[in-house]
């Protein structure tokens, strides 16, 4: 094996996840699959062919880096939009290539436009709204002129959307701020359409906004953790189960991890009572001790607060990490596993034997959100497609 760990993909687990989201369209919605960092650690050109094979052919990246990952893997008549990041420099490469991208600055619209006239060519735009996320977005002031603007240089662009960003539709501690603005985006469009502006698509919703407001599902939605088989938060996963048993049907979790992490056994040890074990004195042993190690680290996104309190699969077992999770290594203590030997499977994230590990004990365990641990995963380590 080449590399010291690797990460596999299931397919089936994500034609899963796309089909439920899907489900909950009940407009015919066009499905964007979110694949922002990294495909939130599933790796761009590994998840975007398994993703058309299931019917997606739209994509949403953050930045002109992120878009090019995508361009060079989309089959034809597939779409890219940029949600973030693109400096001017590279608004030719996206208006050339017919990627659409957000525009929430005057500065941004105002570039847009020259280079399409120096192109002779359309530059396919989203409006972003202000609504009350308040962190891009033309603000209420800034939105006549943006209008009216657009409305004198129309031979330069197409409208592909108006859009927004909720702040937080997977917690009803946001329930107020987010009918707000819903409202307020609502009033927007009504404005656009007054100035004789229609985009082809209205989009405002995530993962989260699909699940818990449907009302937000307009022409477009832009699903993002969900298709990896994550809940945006575990309020909604909850509200999922309470209102299936509301409907008499047996609660069970529709989304499946897409994404398991595995490595294997690296060298075997025996060490006495009273040994510390790896850098400094951060775990002793109190009897005779069996340790392997795992040639995964902090450098490949098994963070280091996991130290002396993660858990791993081995031969079916969970396993504890003792001492300090090193750049390159970590030790776990198999003095409980029959005979463990080199290149025996180890399983960081996934399920051996009934034993499961999910991402989110690694969130308890180290106070953060599933988000942060899947798009910290190096992308250098492989992905591979399973059935």
């Amino acid at each position: 094996m080449l590399h010291t760990t690797y990460i596999e993909l299931s397919a089936k687990a994500l034609q899963n996840n796309i089909a439920y989201m899907r489900d909950q369209l009940s407009n015919g919605a066009r499905y964007s699959m979110v694949i922002k960092g990294n495909a939130y650690g599933h790796g761009i050109e590994t998840i975007i062919p398994v993703a058309e094979r299931f019917g997606v052919d739209h994509f949403s990246v953050f930045s002109v880096a992120e878009a090019r990952r995508a361009f060079r893997v989309v089959s034809k008549g597939s779409e890219v939009m940029i949600l973030g990041w693109i400096d001017k420099d590279e608004l030719e490469w996206a208006i050339q290539n017919n990627i659409s991208f957000y525009v929430f600055t005057f500065d941004r619209l105002s570039a847009a436009c020259r280079v399409a006239r120096r192109l002779k060519k359309r530059a396919r735009i989203h409006l972003e709204m202000e609504t009350g996320m308040h962190r891009t977005g033309f603000s209420e002031k800034e939105m006549e002129k943006m209008f009216r603007y657009v409305s004198r240089y129309s031979a330069h662009f197409t409208i592909e959307g108006i859009c927004t960003h909720y702040a937080g539709a997977e917690s009803i501690n946001n329930y107020t701020r987010i009918r707000k603005q819903i409202a307020s985006f609502n009033e927007n469009v009504r404005r656009a359409k007054s100035e004789g502006i229609v985009p082809r698509y209205r989009h405002t919703a995530c993962s989260a906004a699909v699940l818990r407001y449907p009302e937000t599902v307009m022409d477009l939605v832009r699903v993002g953790i969900a298709n990896y088989g994550f809940w945006p938060s575990d309020e909604l996963r909850m509200n999922h189960f309470i209102d299936s048993e509301k409907k008499g049907v047996a609660p069970s979790d529709q989304l499946i991890r897409v994404l398991s992490w595995k490595s294997t056994v690296m060298s075997v040890n025996h060490v006495g009572a009273g040994e510390y074990i790896s850098y400094g004195t951060t775990y002793l042993t109190n009897r005779d001790t069996t340790i392997a190690t795992v040639p995964v680290g902090y450098g490949y996104g098994y963070t280091r607060t996991l130290s002396n309190m993660g858990h791993v699969l081995l031969h079916g077992k969970r396993v504890r990490v003792v001492g300090t999770v090193n750049m390159n290594m970590l030790v776990i203590d198999v003095t409980d596993v029959k005979r463990p030997r080199i290149g025996d499977e180890v399983v960081l994230i996934g399920t051996q034997g009934d034993l499961d590990i999910s991402v989110s004990s690694f969130g308890d365990m180290t106070n953060s959100l599933n988000y942060e641990l899947l798009a910290r995963l190096p992308s250098h380590i492989p992905r591979k497609v399973v059935d």
